[in-house]
């Protein structure tokens, strides 16, 4: 018989202008209760794109509470290809071409947890010392780096590395990318938007992420990515999960 699991969940969101834009395209939603987080980018360029990544979280916050994760997927998506019919819809009565936004949602019950996205909003997984993305981002640059046409380094400072293949509200057909796992004790999960990914290094998210403090580490890469020229909206979320059932409690070394 497998061990009854439980986790308790802690997060922190935050979310800045930055120091070049007028307008915060960014939306956050952070509800550790339910096992929700969510960052949405409104396309910047665009007509209207705070309120487009506004109503992708306000439609994933309407979620009624879910007994599995399959079914809390299913709502997600089902949410979400609405939000999408309505972006197009807003978008033809507007007579403009897209309202859009991305869209990185982690949802998470007992045990497992599930990513979902489209654009380049990011969700990291910091784990036993080590951070890994999540995600791939869905972008003209990706397709590039991953097919080996440009590298990794190459991508950091391409020309068209804001020009994404997908968002919603983009195409009347909404295409998404899932990925799920199993949460161990001590895992911190980090969603951001592209201002924070764009400024901040991988090397910058591991180290803010050691002292396992959901706040400590979001303000700090926040103000690492106003620091290093905050040339677009900047959104953070924190969240670390807390197994209150385990024997092997992971312990934090704070001279790490």
């Amino acid at each position: 018989m497998s061990r009854v699991t439980e986790f308790a969940w802690t997060s922190f969101s935050c979310s800045h202008t930055g120091m070049v834009r007028q307008v915060n395209e960014d939306a956050c939603l952070d509800q550790p209760e339910r096992g929700l987080w969510v960052v949405a980018d409104g396309m910047g360029g665009h007509t209207l794109g705070d309120l487009a990544s506004r109503m992708v979280v306000q439609s994933l916050g309407a979620i009624p509470q879910q007994d599995t994760l399959e079914d809390f997927i299913v709502e997600v998506r089902t949410h979400l290809h609405d939000v999408n019919r309505q972006l197009r819809a807003e978008a033809a009565m507007r007579d403009v071409p897209i309202i859009g936004s991305t869209v990185a949602a982690l949802l998470a019950c007992g045990g497992r947890c599930a990513c979902t996205w489209a654009g380049d909003s990011r969700i990291y997984l910091y784990r036993a010392s080590e951070l890994r993305q999540l995600t791939r981002d869905h972008s003209q640059v990706e397709e590039l780096r991953q097919t080996g046409t440009i590298s990794a380094e190459d991508a950091l400072h391409h020309p068209a590395r804001n020009l994404i293949t997908r968002a919603i509200g983009a195409a009347d057909l909404l295409d998404l990318d899932e990925e799920m796992l199993d949460v161990l004790d001590g895992d911190m999960f980090l969603l951001c938007s592209d201002g924070l990914s764009n400024e901040v290094s991988a090397q910058d998210m591991h180290d803010a992420l050691v002292s396992g403090n959901c706040r400590q580490a979001a303000e700090t890469l926040l103000a690492l990515a106003l620091d290093h020229g905050g040339n677009d909206n900047v959104s953070v979320i924190v969240a670390r999960a807390e197994d209150l059932y385990s024997t092997e409690k992971t312990v934090l070394n704070p001279a790490l």
